[in-house]
């Protein structure tokens, strides 16, 4: 992609896996206000699409776990729109479940959403990117646990390691035509997420990032916006780091309470 307007994305198709809410609803949006054609999936129809500028993105039923729905869910979009520029692996999450009793089946299905739904949804997008005169790009989003692992998130933090190096792996495999990069999130305050973040709403959390506020969607959405367009377009293999500096050591805040205690 020439720089031109870096964030301009007019006539070019974006792909945004899980795009129909919270984090992955930011990014179509982004896309949508830059000028792009989006289209997001999931499993259920939205009770409301990303829009922006007047436009909405389209939605395709998808289950992306699935290669048969990957594949199909590449097509839908490449039928509709005759293209397919970029492609966000955004689809992942999981509850906290015991490392010692979590069942097969539960730690299955994390794998399967977290590391191998993004590498069924690439293989599809490349057929369709490296035929292209310009090729495209891939961005996976992917999570601080892959360095960083939490008490409660073992299946969670294994598949988000693989997916940081399954992005390398690719980028290695498919440059010059397709670009794919990644993005490491740290903690994110959505709808869906905030029961989490204590009776404080998240001042407790903010207080040990060195940014002193959690990111919100737009945070990562516009990391997306860098990533998949042309002021990156060395940028091959890369993890960028979205989390406002990680979160401070513990010895670090015991000193600090000390000194405010003192």
């Amino acid at each position: 992609m020439e720089i031109g307007n870096p964030l301009d994305f007019t006539g070019r198709v974006v792909l945004v896996t899980g795009g129909t809410k919270g984090i992955g609803a930011a990014i179509a949006g982004a896309f949508l206000g830059a000028g792009a054609e989006v289209v997001v999936c999931g499993r259920d129809a939205p009770r409301e699409l990303p829009s922006a500028r007047g436009r909405e993105a389209v939605f395709v039923p998808a289950d992306v776990r699935d290669p048969a729905a990957a594949s199909f869910l590449v097509d839908a979009a490449v039928e509709r729109f005759g293209r397919l520029d970029v492609l966000v692996n955004n689809a992942g999450g999981s509850p906290d479940a015991d490392a010692a009793t979590v069942s097969p089946r539960f730690v299955e299905k994390i794998v399967a959403l977290n590391l191998l739904a993004p590498f069924y949804v690439a293989q599809a997008a490349h057929r369709v990117m490296s035929t292209q005169e310009d090729g495209g790009a891939v961005v996976n989003i992917g999570s601080v646990s892959a360095h960083d692992p939490q008490p409660g998130t073992a299946a969670y933090t294994a598949a988000k390691a693989g997916l940081l190096a399954l992005t390398r792996a690719l980028a290695l495999e498919w440059a010059p035509r397709v670009r794919v990069n990644h993005i490491t999130t740290g903690l994110i305050r959505t709808e869906s997420a905030a029961s989490v973040y204590g009776a404080d709403g998240g001042a407790s959390v903010a207080a040990v990032i060195p940014m002193e506020r959690m990111a919100v969607p737009g945070d990562v959405a516009r990391a997306c916006l860098f990533l998949a367009g042309g002021l990156s377009g060395y940028v091959n293999g890369a993890d960028l780091a979205v989390h406002g500096g990680g979160e401070f050591p513990a010895r670090f805040l015991a000193a600090k309470a000390g000194d405010a205690a003192g």
